[in-house]
C-alpha cells in the first residue's frame, strides 16, 4: 500500500515456528495509474484441506515496485482504492473459511508496547486448558513475541512484514496454512504496533481488540478515531501503574464512546491479573456465539 506512511517495500515473510519453514508473501503494487494490471494473484496455493486459503502472487519485477511518486493524486486515490477492494476481498475469503470451522478470529490492534504479547502470554497460560488457542504473530522483523507465544502454550506462526506496518489478509491466509488452526478454535492475530494502518485492514476476523496502555494518553481514541470506530472492544491494560502515570480512565472511557458509542471497554493489568476475568468472560462469550466447539 503505503504511499503516506512509506510501507510496504520489503516481501512479508511467514514462519512456521514448529518446523523452521519460512514463506515469502508476495505483494503486487504496480503503481501506475493505468490498468495493464500486472496485479494478478493465482489462487494455487491451497489451505491444508483444499478449500482455497491462499496467497500466492508474482509479479513481472519479482517484487513491490514504488515510483507512485510520479502518478497524479487522482492516480493514487484509484490505486489505494483498487489496493483495499483487493484485501477485502481476500478477507472475506478468510471469513467465510473461518466461520465454516466456528473459529473465533480476533484481530488485535495497539500501538508499540501497549502490551499486547503480555496479554497473550497470560491468556494462554490462564486459559489453555478450557480453549485451544493458536496465535499468528505479526512484526516487522524478529521471532521474538512469537517465541514467547509457543513459550506460553500455543501454537504460532510469525509474520514479518518487512517495511510493512500492518498485516494484510494474503498474510494471514498464508499464515493460517501453516498453522493448521483445529475446528472450533480460538485464533488471535496480533497485528504490527500501529493504530493507523491496520484501521484500514480487514482480515477476515469476527472483531478488532485495542488495546491501550495507561502509559499512554488518554486522548489517543481522539487523535486515532478511524482505530477506536473499528473496534468493537478497548483493553485499558497497565492499570496497575495508575498511581504512577497522569492517566485519566474515564476520560479515556468517554473518549472512546465519543467516537464509537457501541466499543465495550474493560480495565486490566496483564502483568498482576487484576481485571483479567472481564476479558476472559468477554471471550468465552464470543466464544459460544461462534459454536460451542470452540471450548475443549
Amino acid at each position: 500500500m503505503c504511499e503516506h506512511c512509506g510501507c510496504g517495500e520489503a516481501d512479508a515473510t511467514v514462519l512456521n515456528l514448529e518446523t523452521g519453514r519460512e514463506t515469502v508473501v508476495r505483494h503486487i503494487v504496480h503503481d501506475h495509474p493505468h490498468d495493464h494490471d500486472h496485479d494478478h494473484s493465482h489462487d494455487n496455493e491451497h489451505a491444508h484441506d483444499h478449500d482455497h486459503l491462499h496467497s500466492h502472487s508474482h509479479d513481472h519485477d519479482g517484487g513491490r515496485r514504488h515510483h507512485s511518486h510520479t502518478a497524479p493524486e487522482g492516480a493514487l486515490v484509484e490505486l489505494e482504492a483498487r489496493i483495499l477492494a483487493k484485501n477485502d476481498a481476500l478477507a472475506h475469503r478468510n471469513r467465510a473459511w473461518f466461520k465454516g470451522r466456528e473459529i473465533l478470529a480476533l484481530n488485535l490492534v495497539s500501538s508499540p508496547g501497549a502490551g499486547k504479547t503480555s496479554l497473550l502470554e497470560r491468556t494462554i497460560r490462564d486459559l489453555i486448558r478450557e480453549l485451544r488457542l493458536y496465535v499468528i504473530e505479526g512484526d516487522q522483523a524478529t521471532a521474538y513475541d512469537g517465541e514467547r507465544i509457543r513459550a506460553a502454550g500455543a501454537p504460532a506462526v510469525q509474520v514479518n512484514t518487512g517495511s510493512g506496518c500492518h498485516l494484510e489478509a494474503d498474510m494471514v491466509a498464508r499464515g493460517l496454512q501453516e498453522l493448521r488452526p483445529s475446528a472450533g478454535s480460538i485464533v488471535m492475530i496480533e497485528n504490527v504496533g500501529n493504530l493507523v494502518c491496520p484501521a484500514l485492514f480487514d482480515l477476515g476476523e469476527r472483531a478488532k481488540v485495542v488495546i491501550l496502555s495507561v502509559t499512554e494518553g488518554d486522548d489517543k481514541p481522539l487523535k486515532y478515531p478511524h482505530m477506536f470506530r473499528a473496534a468493537e472492544l478497548m483493553i485499558l491494560n497497565k492499570i496497575d501503574l495508575l498511581p504512577h502515570v497522569d492517566f485519566d480512565v474515564s476520560r479515556a472511557v468517554a473518549n472512546a464512546a465519543e467516537v464509537n458509542p457501541a466499543i465495550t471497554a474493560l480495565e486490566l493489568s496483564a502483568r498482576t491479573g487484576e481485571g483479567l476475568e472481564g476479558w476472559y468472560a468477554w471471550l468465552r462469550r464470543e466464544a459460544a456465539a461462534v459454536g460451542d466447539a470452540v471450548f475443549r
